[in-house]
């Protein structure tokens, strides 16, 4: 007996159930366009066999002079469904830096998080089909991505940093269905829908490929789309196997949030480039490209045990310190810092009256004074003039009686304090001594043991 073909329905109904999970609540994203419509009449016609709550989210880009008429539009048909509908209008952010079409998918893809989070949606269906598969592909070779990029779009993910919502699945149950087969749906079912200028507009790398590159290759290798389809599962495939690798030298390089650079060495260069790049992602930092990656790994590894190495990621700092290699955010400077900031003379002044805490956004944290039963005589420090300032060298500090007096710099050493660290952790002093240095703890001259002591503690912020 002959199988018979999957139908459109078919396709989706298994797409849906096979990422729904024991969601309740499922949203379509709605643009108006050919796709998204097809999309919402498939939705609302599997949500009433499955007794489902069905909304449909339209982002409002107001890119466009038709933008208005066709929120109108995604509204009537809503109603016409009495399925629940809600808009929300965004505004592109550094557009100019990113482009139109990326500053757009990221507001819009953030929007819809929101708005599943606001109407506790679990399941978001968007409208991506065959050909946009295969568009995908095709842009991701030609921007000469590896594996990850030539994998395409999953049937279903989290997507938690593209959407902003840990708790929701975002799925593609169209992708396994073609333009031509949306296009027959949406004219049997007589499905009304809008045309957005932009995508004809040729100057966007995707419409580019859609109008000129897409019809040439369907002319001389008809069905190329499924076959494009098939390559990205063969890529989803290496990349989960590239990632389980990855996952295997992590753990054997790990030493706490740092790589163990000795480790580092022992595995081949193909390896390395796919621990650090696993590394990255996990630590939510954007992709490295091969040639930073060698730059990179060829600065760190061949540096000296106790050089300190810093390279520039656009989201961090790559940092190597006592041959462990280091992840560090990009911070702004502390007004702290500059010695013109307080009328010529370093530090702030101030007089402690009895707070339990003192805000220094100077010098980007927190003063705690705490209740300790080994501390400061509080009668005595509220008397001290005191100073915050950030060390400027030679500052000597005894911590306890047992211990001897040494230079900062050695103190930040044995306690294994990175030197970028020791940067942004002020020291308060009276007019005569070191009382206190964040990182490391009181000068032990003027502290007491009893009930009542003060001890100060600092909290970066």
């Amino acid at each position: 007996m002959k199988q018979q073909k999957p139908t459109i329905t078919s396709t989706f109904d298994h797409a849906v159930s096979a990422a729904r999970g024991d969601a309740a609540r499922i949203a379509v994203a709605l643009s108006g366009g050919l796709d998204s419509s097809a999309l919402l009449h498939l939705a609302h016609a599997y949500a009433q066999r499955h007794e489902l709550t069905l909304c449909a989210f339209h982002i409002h880009h107001g890119l466009s002079p038709n933008a208005d008429a066709w929120l109108a539009h995604c509204e009537r048909e809503c109603a016409a469904l009495n399925v629940s509908f809600e808009a929300r209008r965004i505004q592109l952010q550094d557009a100019k830096k990113s482009g139109t079409e990326a500053a757009a998918r990221k507001a819009r893809y953030a929007a819809l998080g929101a708005l599943c989070r606001e109407h506790d949606v679990q399941l978001l269906l968007t409208a991506h089909h065959l050909d946009d598969q295969a568009e995908t592909v095709l842009l991701q070779l030609l921007r000469g991505s590896g594996p990850a990029g030539l994998s395409g779009m999953d049937a279903a993910n989290t997507a938690a940093s593209l959407l902003q919502n840990d708790n929701l699945v975002m799925a593609r149950p169209l992708l396994q269905a073609s333009r031509k087969q949306l296009e027959s749906y949406v004219s049997q079912h007589h499905i009304s829908h809008v045309h957005d200028e932009s995508n004809d507009d040729p100057r966007y790398a995707r419409n580019a490929v859609r109008h000129t590159v897409m019809p040439a290759l369907e002319q001389h290798f008809p069905g190329f789309q499924e076959r494009f389809a098939r390559s990205a599962q063969h890529a989803q495939s290496a990349t989960r196997l590239l990632t389980e690798l990855a996952e295997q030298d992590l753990t054997a390089t790990q030493d706490g949030d740092q790589l163990d650079i000795g480790k580092l060495r022992t595995l081949s260069q193909d390896r390395a480039y796919n621990l650090l790049r696993h590394w990255f992602a996990t630590r939510g930092y954007s992709m490295p490209s091969t040639a930073w990656l060698s730059e990179m790994l060829t600065q760190l590894l061949e540096a000296k045990y106790d050089a300190q190495l810093l390279v520039t990621h656009p989201d961090c700092h790559v940092r190597r310190y006592r041959d462990r290699l280091h992840l560090t955010p990009k911070l702004e400077d502390l007004e702290g810092t500059r010695e013109d900031q307080f009328d010529d003379k370093p530090g702030t002044g101030f007089t402690w009256n009895g707070e339990t805490e003192m805000a220094f956004p100077a010098y980007g944290g927190v003063l705690h004074f705490e209740p300790s039963e080994q501390g400061f005589d509080p009668a005595w420090l509220r008397a001290q003039q005191l100073l915050i300032e950030f060390r400027r060298g030679g500052e000597k500090l005894k911590p306890a009686l047992n211990r001897s007096t040494r230079l900062l710099k050695y103190h930040y050493q044995a306690l294994n304090i990175p030197a970028w660290e020791r940067g942004r952790l002020p020291v308060v002093k009276n007019a005569s001594h070191l009382l206190f240095a964040a990182g490391i703890g009181m000068d032990c001259l003027h502290v007491g043991a009893g009930a009542g002591r003060v001890r100060l503690r600092w909290q970066a912020v």
